[in-house]
């Protein structure tokens, strides 16, 4: 049985819609489609795996289940959904660690014609007083209690107009989900979708202020999906293991549809805990996953523990967020026969995917992407003929065309999303007057070749603090220190780190006669409701402030100085 839809949630022009349809690119196939296909084609396989220690930072005992087993629970859950109030095209705000029942909920609130917006674990009230005021949901689902926390009640009490649903251990007034699937009847019914639907809402810090919503529908992700499923030479049937919150780029194009592409079995990791890693890597003989540039550099050089492991079945890692070494992709290569495949991807859209067919050569991979999207430079991975690519300078609007000239990367296509969420202002800033989405990142052209064949990666057009593959803006930041009564200026920024990549630092200048501590920044961010992963773990107190002569603060400076 299906209904109709008065008002589908659709981003995309119609223009849109036809000129990527008849090009064969978008179709009315959606992530319900895809799960259905593959539980029809290997419904007894093992498909979803626990990490070992789930009890250590969810709750219940770790699960595994077959994709029919999973398909089972997605039908009941949707029932369940449905009594509480989802309806199509309403919103779900999940907050739910990388457990089973996670994956469960994109394909319920999928499949109900809703849109799931999943946030990171380390988001609070600040982040998500934000968010649910753009955002309107009309239900949070969140766990019960992580790492001995209760989320869910303390969300209850932070949130009390938003209707609160839980994975185990709950309150009083929060639906419990558990017991509710336990004795739902599988649903049968859903609505006439489409792929030009939005089915998620992610949330980026961009390049300013507080997170952005970015609606992405069925056909945005499919073509996203498209380039990591031909940069990543997986075969049917094999294991893959992500490690990465399940809540933007990284997880889903790099997950979540080559699971059901290759119908493989999907290992869940969380949080990132180097040691549970290389036993699950072992003891699931897994042949797929991704690993942070500072975990892989640091694992590199621990050549005693490589060679105590068995990764015989390991053949591809992805990399990104960061610069790659030359010497770490080819000692992958040299020293296990794993191709490390450096990838470099946005919420938004951004698609470049340097793989081992693309960029043979391991250290070249390392520094340089494929220039996809650009005529008259061929590649064989498919999402280089949908997308188009151009660099451009910032400060002059002109197209750089010639090597070694640093310019904006900007990108369309049909795997680039149509606008932030209800910000206007933002929208009208980050699309040029052809479409093309303004990235924020700085490359170059680069390579021998004639036409010149790749991109290098040379920076940010802005200051953004990438720590552990989390983007953190200085400017919301600094917004929120210089409320705090002892400061007259204050100036947030990143500095390098082997293991993070970039952590926070903050310098500060006191209002005169006063005083303030680090931890006292921490304590102003934690009374804010701030995410712990945003808070400053280094002060350097300074005079004033370096400026240019406009006033804007010389953070690189700052950086220097320490």
């Amino acid at each position: 049985m299906t209904w109709a839809r008065e008002t589908p949630l659709q981003t995309s022009s119609a223009e849109t819609i036809a000129a990527y349809s008849a090009k064969g690119w978008w179709s009315d196939r959606t992530i319900t489609d895809a799960f259905a296909e593959a539980v029809a084609d290997a419904g007894e396989r093992i498909a979803l795996v626990d990490a070992p220690n789930r009890p250590d930072f969810a709750y219940g005992a770790p699960r595994r289940l077959t994709f029919a087993q999973a398909a089972d629970e997605v039908r009941r859950l949707a029932t369940v959904l449905t009594d509480l109030g989802v309806k199509p095209d309403d919103r779900v705000l999940v907050q739910l660690p990388n457990i089973a029942e996670l994956m469960l909920c994109y394909f319920a609130i999928a499949r109900l014609g809703a849109v799931i917006s999943p946030v990171p674990m380390q988001y609070g009230r600040h982040e998500l007083t934000h968010i649910t005021g753009l955002l309107r949901p009309v239900l949070f689902i969140a766990v019960g209690q992580f790492k001995g926390e209760k989320i869910a009640a303390k969300h209850h009490a932070d949130f009390p107009a938003v209707k609160m649903a839980a994975f185990g251990p709950e309150s009083d007034g929060i639906a419990a989900l558990d017991a509710l699937i336990a004795n739902a009847k599988p649903a049968t019914t859903k609505p006439t979708l489409s792929g030009n639907d939005i089915f998620t809402i992610c949330w980026t810090s961009g390049t300013t202020g507080r997170p952005k919503g970015v609606p992405r529908s069925h056909n945005h992700w499919f073509n996203q999906a498209v380039g990591m499923e031909d940069g990543v030479a997986l075969k049917k049937h094999d294991v893959m293991l992500n490690p990465f919150p399940f809540v933007n780029m990284a997880a889903i194009s790099g997950f979540l549809y080559l699971w059901l592409t290759f119908r493989c079995t999907l290992v869940l990791h969380h949080p990132f805990e180097l040691p549970v890693m290389l036993k699950q890597l072992q003891e699931e003989r897994v042949a797929y996953t991704v690993m942070p540039p500072a975990a892989l550099n640091m694992l590199l050089q621990k050549k005693e523990m490589l060679a105590a492991l068995d990764l015989s079945a390991l053949h591809t890692i992805c990399s990104g967020g960061a610069p790659l070494s030359p010497w770490m992709v080819k000692g992958y290569k040299d020293l296990l026969n794993i191709d490390v495949v450096n990838t470099f991807g946005s919420n938004e859209g951004v698609a470049l995917v340097s793989s081992g067919r693309e960029v043979p050569d391991a250290e070249d991979r390392a520094l340089y992407f494929p220039r996809f999207g650009v005529e008259g430079v061929p590649w064989s991975n498919r999402v280089s003929a949908r997308i188009k690519t151009k660099l451009v300078d910032p400060a002059t609007g002109e197209v750089v065309t010639e090597r070694g000239r640093q310019g904006e990367l900007l990108i369309k296509g049909p795997n680039v999303f149509d606008g932030y969420l209800d910000s206007p202002e933002d929208n009208a800033q980050v699309f040029d007057s052809e479409g093309y989405f303004r990235s924020g990142d700085l490359l170059e052209i680069a390579g021998d070749s004639e036409p010149p064949r790749f991109y290098r990666f040379v920076g940010r057009c802005k200051d953004i603090i990438i720590r552990g593959g989390m983007n953190i803006s200085p400017e919301e930041l600094d917004g929120l220190l210089i409320t705090h009564p002892s400061l007259a200026e204050v100036a947030t920024f990143g500095v390098p780190d082997e293991v993070m990549g970039e952590r926070v630092c903050v310098a500060v200048v006191p209002k005169p006669g006063a005083a303030i501590t680090l931890d006292e920044i921490k304590a102003h961010l934690k009374q804010a409701g701030v995410a712990i992963f945003k808070w400053p773990e280094k002060m350097i107190e300074v005079p004033a402030l370096p400026r240019n002569a406009l006033g804007k603060i010389l953070r690189a400076e700052l950086k220097q100085r320490v």
